[in-house]
């Protein structure tokens, strides 16, 4: 393999490592916004939740990111035309739309962890809390919310190590990450195993890095309860 080569492999990890950061933020969002609809007591809300899981995890991953890439695009330009009808075409740039896509198919996942955690916490905590004059949003922030993330950290884990592998769907829109730059390298060497293999050992590294990280934290969070046992 060249060095041109070594170097776009470079580039397009580091355009997955930025799209992991984007969509895991957006996926802790979606999850703990579909989390908390699905724990409330509107029936609205929790609906609307029951049917955002249900779509994203009941629908192909590669479709999801497709309607949406595409969508967003007819949607964008219909409305800009209604201000603008000279404007021909208006789309958001692959990469955000990629972010978006995956950050939700994953945050309905995440949802369901998330609302799980939330339900492992013992009530006598929260009911003390209350006792203790602590209004809904404290009690929020600090006593579920620490509690919450202990008991979310393998799910959790499990849902980044997605987002990682799931960045390999965005060649399909043109962003350019690595398995994108495997398809421009196979179709200019002929060498289409020696490229999917280094593609495949690229997330293979992503993936074990996100294992140890969040095996650590796990370690970190639970220390208190290995100290007390």
């Amino acid at each position: 393999m060249s060095i041109a080569w070594v170097e776009n492999f470079l580039w397009g990890s580091l355009l997955i490592v930025r799209v992991f950061a984007v969509a895991l933020v957006l996926t802790v969002v979606w999850g703990m916004l579909g989390a908390s609809a699905k724990l409330s007591k509107n029936w609205l809300l929790q609906r609307v939740a029951s049917i955002y899981t249900s779509v994203f995890r009941g629908t192909p991953e590669l479709l999801v990111v497709l309607i949406l890439y595409f969508g967003s695009a007819m949607t964008l330009t219909w409305l800009v035309k209604l201000v603008n009808p000279a404007v021909k075409f208006v789309d958001i740039p692959p990469f955000w739309a990629g972010a978006l896509a995956i950050s939700l198919i994953v945050g309905a996942y995440a949802t369901e962890t998330f609302r799980g955690a939330l339900q492992g916490i013992d009530a006598g905590q929260t009911e003390a809390a209350r006792a203790l004059g602590l209004t809904p949003w404290q009690i929020f922030a600090y006593v579920k919310l620490p509690q919450m993330w202990r008991l979310a950290l393998p799910g959790l884990g499990n849902h980044m190590s997605s987002i990682i592998k799931d960045t390999a769907l965005l060649s399909v829109i043109g962003v350019e990450e690595i398995t994108y730059t495997a398809e421009m390298a196979t179709a200019l060497t002929g060498k289409p195993f020696s490229m999917y293999m280094i593609v495949a050992g690229i997330y293979l590294c992503f993936t074990t890095l996100v294992v140890f990280l969040v095996a650590r934290l796990e370690t970190r969070a639970n220390r208190y309860l290995v100290k007390s046992r």
